[in-house]
């Protein structure tokens, strides 16, 4: 119980700050634009009905958070999962490409970290190239793939997931690096005694002890997975996935749907890092490990 109460009371704490905040900004940023409209209708409001305006508009600059719960709620429960007004159907168009790419990704990640692990010289050569690509930004990148693949005929899901693989091989493979470089000297001084091969000592040492590094960088790569999904979405012109959602919302300065489909993306990329989290502990459990 009082492990329980010592996450769950500052992550309360903390929302309820953020919530705060989130109405005193609206205000802040609505309030102009409804002064112009009482101003026009010549109405003079209190205080508190002022404050109620600013949080009530169809168009705001900053939506409140009862306003993007609402419409979240509206466009999850209230409609069917396969309608084209549903987050669930936009959020599963986005998660294909993002289940494909995050396999994708992780694979290449886990093999160029075995090959950097076994040569030297990859690790000379490849790996500054694989952290120079990272600063390549991906909204100029996203595009270009998108063109040069319909330039030949691909379209739909191949190009989204490239652009997730993309941004989720990285941190795969930087974090099995490290992984496969932690066990210490003392621990493979021993595996040489025991006359073991270049594989006995990769699958039985090297592997087992990259395991908490491998899950913990999946974490972030299937989030950026996720992003690189989205990002990938906007110049294709879709019409179905969270991106499209936002580029429709922004299209027709619908902010509030544009939020929901913010909400909508956050709680899938939390969904995705605790099955990845939850993966990690059940491979960790089957391989004898306890926990701390």
């Amino acid at each position: 119980m009082d492990s329980f109460r010592s996450k769950i009371i500052p992550v309360t704490t903390l929302l309820a700050i953020l919530v705060v905040a989130w109405y005193a900004f609206a205000v802040q940023l609505n309030g102009p634009f409804q002064r112009d409209l009482d101003r026009r209708a010549g109405e003079q409001p209190g205080t508190l009905e002022f404050l109620m305006r600013t949080w009530s508009q169809p168009k705001p600059t900053l939506p409140a958070p009862h306003q993007v719960a609402q419409n979240f709620y509206k466009s999850t429960f209230t409609v069917k999962p396969w309608s084209n007004r549903s987050l669930i159907y936009h959020s599963w168009v986005t998660l294909s490409s993002t289940f494909v790419g995050f396999a994708f990704g992780a694979v290449l990640g886990i093999l160029i970290a075995v090959g950097i692990v076994h040569f030297a010289s990859l690790d000379r050569s490849l790996m500054p190239w694989i952290i120079t690509s990272q600063t390549i930004p991906i909204l100029a990148i996203a595009p270009m793939v998108v063109v040069v693949f319909a330039s030949i005929g691909i379209t739909g899901l191949f190009p989204k997931a490239l652009i997730s693989t993309y941004l989720s091989f990285f941190p795969v493979a930087v974090g099995m690096v490290k992984g496969l470089r932690s066990p210490e000297v003392m621990h493979l001084d021993l595996m040489r005694t025991y006359n073991a091969t270049r594989p006995q000592v990769f699958w039985k040492l090297r592997v087992p002890a990259s395991l908490p590094f491998l899950f913990a960088s999946m974490k972030v790569a299937v989030a950026a997975s996720l992003v690189g999904a989205i990002v990938a979405e906007l110049p294709t012109g879709a019409v179905a996935g969270i991106g499209a959602r936002l580029l429709n919302g922004s299209y027709y300065s619908q902010t509030i749907d544009i939020w929901a489909a913010l909400v909508a993306g956050s709680i899938v990329a939390v969904i995705l890092v605790a099955l990845v989290g939850l993966a990690g502990r059940l491979t960790d459990r089957a391989m004898g490990g306890r926990p701390a």
